[in-house]
C-alpha cells in the first residue's frame, strides 16, 4: 500500500526546491501521485463536510510531472502525437467509451459509464459516473466533473493548474452545461443546475438571480438546481456607459421532480437553449 503521506511530502519538498528533483525518490513520488490521479485513488479536489477542498500537493505534482518526463511520440492508427502526457490506457477495463477524435490524457479519471464524444479531458481532471463530455467540448485540467452531468457540445471548462491550491472548475451531479458554455477561473457549478446555451461564467462574472422583488448577486457559484441563461447589465465608464456581460438565474429546477423530467421542463419552463 502507498504511503501517501511520505508520497505527499517528497512532492512538496520538491515543489519548494527544484534541486530535489534530481532524486530519483523526488521523481518516483511525483509519478506515484500521478498514478494515483490516474486510477482514480487521490483527486485535486474533494467536498469534505459539504465544503470543497483543494489538495494542492496533487496540482504540484502535476506541475512537476512535466519537468521529469520528457517528449514522447505515440502512433495509434494513421494518427501520431508528440507530447510530455501520453494518452490515457485501459479504457475498456475501465467502463469507459471514447468515440473516435476523443482525447482523455493520462492522470485523468473516468468513472465506469462515462462517455467521451470526439472532446478533450486533461490531466487532473476527473468525471463521475453517467457523464458525456459532447463533441469538442473540454474539461480541462483538474477540473471535477460530477455524475449524470451533461456536458454539451463546445462547452469549455477551463483548465486550474497555478497557483496550486486554488480552486478549480467544480460542475457537481446532476447539472447541465449547454452548448458553448464557458467556465473559468475556479467556478462552482452546484448540484442539477442548468446552464442554458452561451452562458461564460468567470470568478468575477455576476450570477444575478432575478426571480424575486430585487436582485440576488453571486460571484464565482451557480446555486443548486439553478437555471441560468446568459445576459448583460449597464456599466458606467468615462467614456460611456456600456453593457457587459452577466449571468440571469431565472428559475429554479424542482427537487421533488425526477432529473431528467425536471431538466426538459426546466428547458421548456424557462425557454433556455441547450
Amino acid at each position: 500500500m502507498t504511503d501517501w503521506k511520505d508520497v505527499r511530502a517528497a512532492v512538496e519538498g520538491a515543489f519548494v526546491e527544484r534541486s530535489r528533483l534530481q532524486d530519483p525518490a523526488a521523481q518516483a513520488a511525483v509519478r506515484a501521485a500521478m498514478d494515483g490521479l490516474d486510477g482514480g485513488l487521490l483527486r485535486v479536489a474533494e467536498k469534505v463536510d459539504g465544503e470543497w477542498k483543494v489538495n494542492a500537493w496533487l496540482m504540484q505534482a502535476v506541475n512537476l510531472y512535466f519537468a521529469i518526463t520528457g517528449m514522447s511520440v505515440s502512433e495509434y492508427g494513421p494518427f501520431q502525437t508528440r507530447d510530455k502526457i501520453p494518452l490515457k490506457q485501459g479504457l475498456e477495463a475501465a467502463g469507459v467509451r471514447l468515440v473516435p477524435g476523443g482525447v482523455v490524457r493520462y492522470g485523468s479519471f473516468l468513472e465506469p459509464g462515462v462517455v467521451v464524444l470526439p472532446g478533450f479531458v486533461n490531466v487532473g481532471a476527473r468525471v463521475g459516473t453517467g457523464s458525456m463530455v459532447d463533441t469538442w467540448a473540454t474539461v480541462g485540467s483538474c477540473a471535477q466533473v460530477g455524475r449524470n452531468v451533461h456536458i454539451a457540445g463546445g462547452v469549455g471548462i477551463g483548465g486550474v493548474l497555478e497557483p496550486p491550491g486554488a480552486r478549480p472548475n467544480i460542475v457537481e451531479d446532476g447539472a447541465f452545461l449547454g452548448s458553448r458554455c464557458i467556465l473559468v477561473e475556479g467556478v462552482l457549478v452546484e448540484e442539477e443546475a442548468v446552464l442554458g446555451a452561451n452562458v461564460v461564467i468567470t470568478a468575477s462574472t455576476p450570477i444575478i438571480d432575478v426571480t424575486g422583488p430585487t436582485e440576488v448577486v453571486y460571484k464565482g457559484r451557480v446555486p443548486a438546481r439553478s437555471v441560468v441563461i446568459p445576459g448583460t447589465r449597464p456599466k458606467a465608464y468615462p467614456a460611456g456607459t456600456y453593457q457587459i456581460p452577466c449571468a440571469l438565474i431565472v428559475g429554479r429546477r424542482s427537487a421533488s421532480t425526477d432529473k431528467k423530467v425536471s431538466l426538459n421542463q426546466a428547458l421548456r419552463d424557462f425557454e433556455v437553449q441547450g
